[in-house]
């Protein structure tokens, strides 16, 4: 069984298509980013990444079972486990695609938690599923650093660990864990600029609410965004940026960054549970005119988005087809076959022009009642 996303999307993800040469400082890590007029690079970035070990991305199709190795993982009676690290629309579609992988092959799933982005709620969610004895766990790091230790007796204990985006510190493929599944974190930051830039023609003061955390993650897809707004949109300027940990503190963030920096008419968030909180400081503060863009699907946004709100685009990740991989990474691992380190995604541009079709390709379904 092959993934074939990356075809059925490709019409839709053609603006991303660009050439690869250097990004700057795209590497994780939480040191606060400078400006865009400070930092703009001097040629054209990359749309290439790195994983936080260095490990070169391919593309979701290599993943692929014979059909003699799909028949041995479904007669091996195994079970698998989510460890999630927050809840959202995401990580809800994500899991969907998975399950419905593990069912094709005959997995059994047995638990599922999540863990508010609390590093030791997840070690706790760790020791509570591997109670219950599941061969497979599907997880992404809350903090790199702590997981390593609470994802060891896992590891100890011969568990098939495969990741979504951010593994433990000091583990790598094809030892600890079998390969990280995620979308193509450049390319996502790109879109998010263009979306922007192009809403704005091209000009204006930009507020940028960046995940403050050591999370590879977010914090080269966040970087991205900053590098080809700089590069694209010569005529736009980040002139505010503020970090965060904690999403519930985006409202009073933006509130703040919109009081010290009237001008603004453009702001970038990580991701859209925490850009949710951007649009209500805008809605109460009467700031119709600054536009937003953010990372993921969400119905809140979208709402807003077909309302003519704050929202003007979102950029969508394939997270089906990301569970659809993490499943067959697994089966990779109950059978000992060797796996890419790294495989990705290609995001999508969404805007009201493409929002049913993104919406039923990215998470599976039809566009929610409270979005019409």
């Amino acid at each position: 069984m092959q993934l074939s996303r990356s075809r059925r999307l490709r019409p839709l993800a053609a603006a991303l298509v660009g050439t690869t040469l250097a990004l700057s400082a795209c590497s994780g890590g939480g040191d606060t980013p400078s400006s865009s007029s400070d930092a703009a690079p001097a040629s054209e970035p990359s749309l290439e990444f790195q994983g936080p070990n260095g490990e070169q991305p391919g593309d979701l199709d290599e993943l692929s079972l014979t059909d003699e190795e799909e028949a041995t993982v479904r007669g091996g009676s195994y079970t698998a486990a989510f460890v999630w690290h927050t809840s959202s629309e995401f990580v809800s579609a994500v899991e969907d695609g998975a399950r419905q992988e593990f069912e094709d092959l005959g997995i059994d799933v047995v638990a599922s938690t999540q863990a508010d982005f609390d590093a030791a709620t997840q070690a706790n969610n760790v020791q509570s599923v591997l109670a219950l004895d599941p061969d497979i766990i599907v997880t992404i790091a809350v903090d790199p650093t702590s997981a390593a230790a609470a994802f060891q007796p896992a590891v100890d204990a011969g568990k098939t660990l495969v990741v979504m985006t951010t593994p433990p510190a000091g583990y790598t493929a094809g030892d600890q864990f079998v390969s990280i599944v995620t979308e193509s974190l450049t390319e996502a930051g790109r879109a998010n600029a263009e979306i922007l830039g192009d809403a704005l023609d091209g000009s204006g003061q930009v507020g940028y609410i960046y995940h403050d955390a050591d999370f590879w993650f977010t914090n080269q897809r966040d970087e991205a965004f900053r590098n080809w707004l700089g590069y694209e949109y010569p005529g736009m300027e980040i002139v505010a940026e503020e970090g965060f940990a904690d999403e519930a503190r985006t409202e009073e963030i933006a509130q703040a960054m919109i009081a010290r920096n009237p001008n603004i008419t453009g702001i970038y968030v990580s991701w859209a549970t925490a850009a949710q909180g951007v649009v209500s400081a805008l809605r109460n503060a009467g700031r119709s005119d600054i536009k937003v863009v953010t990372n993921d699907l969400d119905a809140t946004l979208a709402a807003d988005m077909v309302d003519g709100g704050n929202v003007v685009g979102l950029v969508g990740n394939g997270s089906i087809d990301i569970g659809r991989g993490l499943a067959l990474a697994a089966a990779y691992g109950v059978l000992d076959k060797e796996a890419p380190a790294l495989v990705a995604s290609p995001p999508v541009k969404v805007t009201t022009d493409n929002l049913e079709d993104a919406w039923r390709e990215d998470y599976g379904t039809d566009l929610p009642d409270s979005v019409n």
